[in-house]
């Protein structure tokens, strides 16, 4: 047998010690990845532990967690899935990470274009953390351990495989090929444990080493002895009655047979093992079996102790590679949580952020000079949007999308409104998004957001107070500010709900406006909610401060929780009390107390201007939207009108070139065969005997009226001239529109007193006098009837002759009367009554015969009188007994 020495598979440098003494590995935490970008929570592990604390609070007032949970059902492995059940994911520490971080992302997207997250295979891929703390504590690994390593190994470097062939054809996906290269897949290690290690059967194989073959072969061989005496023993016993059926079984790891407890003297010098339940049978294990099983005894512990060498070894192989095994397991979370931010932004619709490094301009709002350094279109908070998402119902509607413009010039944004108007919302809307775009998520907004890249993120909202600590809530709000105020940066985003509440108004504006005018010089944005007045007054002096507000419905008397930038508004506290029917008398004093408070007027004078201005605004917004939606409307109706001329157009040039083209080919073959007909009748008529003219004459006739009929047409038009004076067209018909350049139309309304039709073209209704319409073209086929074969007008026949002189004189059944053997009476009545049957310009062949003539008189006479008769030719030698009579 071909094997492979143990020496020679596993280097001898390494020896079966535990790892716990000599353990150089790094923390997991400490590993490439980690260094590079990291949670949330450990973005500034300089500072102190109440720095730490704010932070903290932060993240968990803007529910970061729940945000990073949505994260979860689309992470592939269990270490992804950890991780963004933890909030775990890694975030930018500088703006160049986020912006890598986003193009992972976006990288993710372009590979799922291809195939999905579940063909690349991460499934796969295990989470050996445990493992591998198990081996550096000098635990023995089990199989299926080892072949968990062996398995994860494998699929990772199938990642990588199946990402560069997907970058090589798209080059959008090179940034995740670059999250795995350098990562060492430890292929030998693989190697080791599947040479070893059947993982199917979870078994180790012979070929681990030559002592473990050899020991497995001797044992086998032990085992066959063993077994043949036995199966000896038992049949021996059986035969003598010792018991009903020969049986070989193990009790105490020794194989033994079974026996009646009555003939256990036919194995002398046997060794009881057991005995069953009853007592009457023992199991015995035979004399001469004894050595047998020593030798199967010792044969197991020492292959035992081989397979534990074995896995020692390969545990120690496991050790030895710890910290590459971890580097790649933490490239594959990163590679995870990529594909994971990719499927939520698909999920959600979101959009690719861009980070500006500092505050500076970004776009130049409305062409006046006035540049934004936030600037998101329709942004919706993340955590509303995923709990209406999959709703047909609430969709479009909830959450209420804002806009966030932040002018350049501005770091502090005061926002006032109503009560339940949405301020915190926005608050914390802006943090969400902020921290999404940090750790590289795409944002549920329109356009193309652009927002600052911020090392901090920091709130004060909620009601911080608590009575372990003896804090009220404004002492609360004060503590958890100064703290705030303590780690900021001039890049940090500082988020205030309610500043400075809970207090005496005037001190409170008093203590706010002091903190406002600390903060401007010291952070990126300030955002600050409250209901001062005299805050929305500092952007009169200052320009680093600027105003938004909630707007305020005073229709419905609610909120619309749209955001108006630039604007001041009222907190409508009395206003929402009787919206939700507060008593009225309450509020009745209510009102007179605040004109008493009130110092001066300008307030509400302001309040009303500023509710005139937003009333005129959506009046004004509804007339744009109702012109914008006819504008679209009349140039999709143009659009389609245009269309349909042109198709029109087209349609009726290849129709006209297919029938010319058409006529043209019929004309050309109904002349060559009458040509060759006529040749061929010419010829004939040279050759054949005199009596022969008139079966020759007969059978041309006949191929004539055939050609005629194939080249004919089977209807005749009507003239234009016929009928439309009088005609009146009625409600459902199809007419065409002469006014429309001919265009097919429906007539909807009967003509009235005004001579007028209501007809519609397409989508498009209109009026048009009755002489510009005109039916659909009908043919004679009912005033006509069909006519036969063999009954062709001459003017027709003259027409495929070009002969336009006189009828063609070709004398067929139709227009041959044969006035032979009749009296004379009968005789003129039948000539009157053909003459009167045929048609105007054809020609009428009257056989009389040759015999006393009385009837060739009376028919010569008849034909001289008649008004119908233009002129007739009498009896020659072409046509003997018969006259041919030309009808007018």
């Amino acid at each position: 047998m071909n094997t492979l020495s143990l020496h020679l598979l596993i280097p001898t440098a390494i020896h079966l010690r535990s790892s716990r003494a000599t353990s150089w590995s790094l923390p997991r935490a400490a590993s490439p990845s980690y260094l590079r970008i990291t949670s949330p929570l450990s973005l500034r592990a300089t500072l102190s532990d109440g720095s730490q604390s704010v932070e903290k609070q932060t993240l968990e007032v803007l529910e970061w967690g729940a945000l990073c949970n949505q994260l979860s059902p689309f992470a592939s492995t269990s270490m992804g899935l950890s991780a963004t059940r933890n909030a775990d994911i890694p975030v930018g520490k500088s703006p160049e990470e986020s912006r890598s971080l986003l193009e992972e992302t976006a990288a993710a997207l372009a590979a799922m274009e291809v195939m999905e997250p579940r063909q690349l295979g991460l499934s796969e891929i295990l989470d050996l953390s445990e493992i591998i703390e198990r081996a550096m504590a000098g635990q023995l690994l089990t199989v299926r351990e080892l072949c968990a390593v062996r398995s994860t190994l494998r699929a990772s470097s199938s990642v990588f495989e199946k990402l560069r062939r997907t970058a090589f054809h798209d080059k959008r996906v090179t940034p995740l090929v670059e999250i795995l290269e350098g990562c060492d897949f430890k292929t030998t290690l693989e190697h080791k444990i599947g040479f070893c290690i059947d993982c199917t059967m979870s078994v180790i194989l012979d070929r681990a080493s030559e002592d473990l073959e050899i020991i497995r072969s001797e044992r086998k061989r032990n085992m066959e002895n063993l077994d043949s005496l036995l199966k000896e023993v038992s049949t021996r016993i059986f035969h003598a009655g010792g018991i009903d059926k020969a049986t070989i079984t193990k009790r105490r790891s020794r194989m033994c047979v079974a026996i009646r407890a009555t003939h256990k003297s036919l194995l002398p010098g046997g060794v009881v093992l057991s005995v069953s339940s009853s007592r009457a049978t023992c199991f015995m294990e035979p004399k001469e079996a004894v050595e047998l099983n020593n030798m199967e005894v010792r044969h197991a512990l020492s292959e035992k102790a081989e397979e534990m060498a074995i896995l020692s070894i390969l545990t120690s192989e496991v050790s030895a590679a710890q910290r590459g095994i971890l580097h790649l397991l933490d490239r594959i979370l990163q590679l995870d949580v990529a594909f994971a931010r990719a499927s939520h932004a698909k999920w959600m619709d979101g959009v690719y952020p861009t980070l500006t490094s500092e505050h500076t301009k970004t776009l130049d709002m409305d062409g006046d000079g006035t540049s934004l350094a936030v600037d998101i279109d329709s942004v919706q908070h993340p955590l509303l949007l995923g709990s209406v998402l999959g709703n047909p119902n609430g969709g479009n509607l909830f959450p209420v999308p804002i806009d966030i413009k932040v002018e350049s010039r501005s770091k502090v944004v005061v926002i006032s409104g109503p009560n339940t108007g949405g301020k915190t919302a926005l608050l914390k809307t802006l943090g969400l998004i902020s921290l999404m775009s940090k750790s590289g998520m795409y944002l549920p907004s329109k356009n193309r957001p652009r927002l600052p890249w911020f090392d901090l993120v920091l709130a004060d909202i909620g009601d911080p107070q608590s009575l372990e600590q003896s804090l009220s809530t404004f002492s609360g709000h004060i503590s958890r500010i100064c703290q705030i105020l303590d780690i900021s940066s001039e890049n940090s985003l500082v988020l205030l709900d309610e500043i400075c509440s809970g207090t005496d108004p005037s001190e409170g504006v008093a203590l706010a406006t002091s903190i406002l005018q600390y903060i401007k010089n010291r952070v990126n944005v300030a955002v600050v909610s409250t209901h001062y007045g005299d805050l929305s007054r500092l952007k009169d002096n200052e320009t680093q401060f600027q105003n938004a507000a909630m707007e305020f419905s005073m229709e419905t008397l609610q909120p619309t929780f749209r955001v108006l930038w630039g604007s001041t508004g009222e907190s409508n506290a009395l206003r929402v009390a009787k919206s939700i029917g507060f008593n009225g008398s309450i509020l009745e004093h209510a009102h007179e107390w605040r004109e008493r408070l009130k110092p001066e007027q300008e307030v509400e004078r302001k309040g009303s201007l500023f509710q005139s201005l937003v009333e005129e605004r959506n009046k004004l917004n509804l007339q744009a939207t109702k012109a914008a939606a006819l504008h679209t409307d009349l140039m999709n109706l143009y659009r389609e009108l245009e269309h349909e001329s042109n198709d029109l157009e087209k349609r009726e040039k290849a129709l006209f070139k297919k029938e010319t083209q058409k006529v043209q080919e019929d004309l050309s073959s109904a002349k060559s065969k009458m040509q060759k007909l006529v040749a061929e009748f010419e010829s004939q008529l040279e050759t054949v005997a005199a009596d022969q003219y008139n079966s020759l004459i007969l059978k041309t006739e006949e191929a004539v009226a055939d050609i005629i009929e194939a080249y004919c047409p089977k209807d005749l038009l009507l003239t234009e001239e016929e009928g439309y004076s009088d005609y009146s067209p009625q409600a459902g018909e199809k007419v065409i529109v002469t006014g429309l350049g001919g265009k097919l139309g429906t007539v909807v309304e009967e003509p009235g007193d005004d001579e007028t039709v209501l007809v519609q073209q397409g989508k498009m209704r209109l009026r048009v006098n009755r002489k510009d319409i005109e039916p659909l073209p009908r043919t004679r086929t009912s005033e006509t009837p069909t006519r036969s074969k063999r009954q062709v007008s001459m003017k027709e026949l003259g027409s495929v002759l070009q002969m336009q002189s006189e009828p063609v004189r070709i004398q067929t059944s139709k227009n041959t009367l044969d006035l032979r053997g009749m009296r004379v009476e009968e005789a003129i009545y039948q000539l009157d009554m053909a003459i009167s049957g045929r048609e105007s310009g054809s020609i009428l062949f009257i056989i009389h015969g040759m015999g006393t003539g009385v009837i060739k008189e009376l028919v010569l006479q008849r034909l001289s009188k008649h008004s119908r008769v233009s002129r007739y030719e009498q009896a020659n030698p072409m046509n003997h007994g018969c006259t041919v009579a030309y009808i007018k």
